[in-house]
């Protein structure tokens, strides 16, 4: 059995903690069953938004009439935007193979490879050990219990990025980030979409404001059913029929669509990984289970990323990565701090946000501590001349200048959102924002526009 000073399991974020123990002069096994890079290279991030940056243009020229402009989308070339996307990827992974294969004192082992003891993990019927195990092994498609499910060929995030040709009607089951913006992309290159929610509310991790105006405006391009399960699949000979029951009526449904896609949210790679025979618990679940420094319940093994399903998004699995290294073999550590790890969905339109809901930190502060502030984009002269009369931010303060938590809404809200995130960061307040000069005329002036706003919490 060879043994290693290092084992990764994951080549996403995994592959930041191959390069640090390279670094550090270390052997190293990285195991992978591919694609190499992870969810976000191959299945997630990047894929995703390549298809839906040119579902955000036809989106702005839908909607271009309100600014007195007339134009039309004339032809949508589904293969062609489906196939850059494909090129994208496929570079993406031959880039990070090429590079393993030129890396001295790194042993690849291609392969679902799971625990079989302590520190000891099988790939192809090779056994190999590490001093230092590090689980980065990321998550897939959750599917839910549905009557029928399992004889259907449903599509997930994964299966969807093979898509050739476009289909005329898609019935997507799940209303997170996932189904949002798919339902976006899939809308604007002309599909008739249904999107089913069992949650009364659409993307239900975001502000009850915000989840509202995102259902109303993406109501005009389609059929979403907020407060609906899907209760039963059946092939048929038009493709598929769903039986979707209303929760609060118990009254039912049926939906006819060419396609159905599962987006009803993710389930750890633990079970695969079979991390019990390791020591490794998981919760209930199915995710690791670590401590503030990504300590799992074996010692010389740590979990970061999707796999212990905290903030499962790319960027907060690179931080995790980075701290948990750093943190190896001192006695001085640094717990990861997730109160300015930020998020955004690519939805049209688009949300971003970082810290606490106005929920959250009501049930962490008194109310009297508490400050609210929101601004329209329409109530800056960039956003008004834009026409944006609904997108909005929102901010949530205590009354000492500390932002708690920032919410968008709107055109480039990944991007606006940006400064609120670095001044969290750097522990700064409201009035340190307000103290840099702003350009005029432009959006960002809506982030000073909601401090300026704020009111006391009732």
């Amino acid at each position: 059995m060879k043994e290693y000073d290092v084992i990764v399991v994951g080549s996403g974020a995994g592959l930041l903690i191959v390069e640090k123990a390279l670094a550090h002069d270390l052997s190293v096994a990285l195991v992978d069953k591919g694609p190499l890079g992870g969810t976000c290279l191959n299945l997630g991030c990047i894929p995703s938004k390549m298809l839906i940056y040119p579902g955000d243009r036809v989106a702005e020229i839908r909607e271009a009439g309100k600014l007195g402009v007339s134009a039309e989308v004339r032809e949508i070339d589904f293969l062609s935007i489906m196939e850059r996307m494909r090129n994208t990827v496929r570079k993406g992974e031959s880039h990070i193979r090429e590079g393993i294969g030129h890396t001295e004192n790194l042993d690849f082992y291609e392969g679902a490879g799971y625990f079989v003891k302590d520190s000891v993990i099988e790939i192809n019927r090779e056994q190999i050990k590490g001093r230092k195990v590090f689980i980065a092994a990321g998550a897939r498609p959750r599917i839910p219990s549905v009557k029928g499910i399992e004889k259907a060929e449903y599509l997930t995030n994964e299966s969807v990025l093979q898509l050739r040709e476009k289909p005329e009607s898609l019935i997507i089951i799940g209303g997170g980030y996932i189904g949002a913006e798919y339902a976006h992309f899939f809308s604007a290159m002309g599909v008739k979409v249904v999107l089913l929610q069992s949650n009364a509310r659409l993307v239900p991790d975001e502000e009850p404001e915000i989840s509202d105006l995102l259902k109303k405006e993406m109501e005009r391009w389609m059929d979403i059913r907020t407060g609906t399960e899907a209760v039963e699949v059946k092939k048929d000979s038009s493709g598929y029929a769903v039986v979707a029951k209303d929760l609060s009526s118990g009254k039912t449904a049926r939906l006819q669509s060419e396609k159905i896609m599962i987006a009803a949210g993710r389930a750890s790679n633990a079970d695969l990984l079979k991390v019990e025979n390791g020591g490794v618990k998981t919760d209930e679940r199915g995710y690791i289970k670590v401590n503030e420094y990504f300590e799992t319940s074996r010692k010389n093994i740590w979990a970061f990323g999707d796999a212990i399903g905290r903030k499962m998004f790319r960027h907060v699995a690179n931080r995790e990565a980075s701290l948990l290294w750093d943190n190896v073999g001192h006695d001085k550590r640094i717990p990861m701090d997730y109160r300015s790890a930020p998020h955004a969905v690519f939805s049209y339109p688009e949300i971003a946000s970082v810290g606490l809901t106005e929920e959250q930190a009501r049930q962490q502060f008194d109310p009297g501590e508490l400050l609210i502030g929101k601004a329209k984009y329409s109530e800056v002269a960039r956003g008004e001349a834009m026409m944006e009369e609904e997108s909005f931010a929102k901010a949530i303060v205590r009354r000492d200048g500390k932002i708690q938590g920032f919410h968008i809404i709107g055109p480039h809200a990944s991007t606006l959102i940006q400064e609120v995130i670095n001044a969290m960061a750097n522990d700064l307040d409201i009035w340190s924002i307000g103290k840099a000069m702003h350009i005029h005329p432009a959006l960002p002036e809506v982030i000073v526009a909601t401090f300026g706003n704020l009111q006391q919490v009732e």
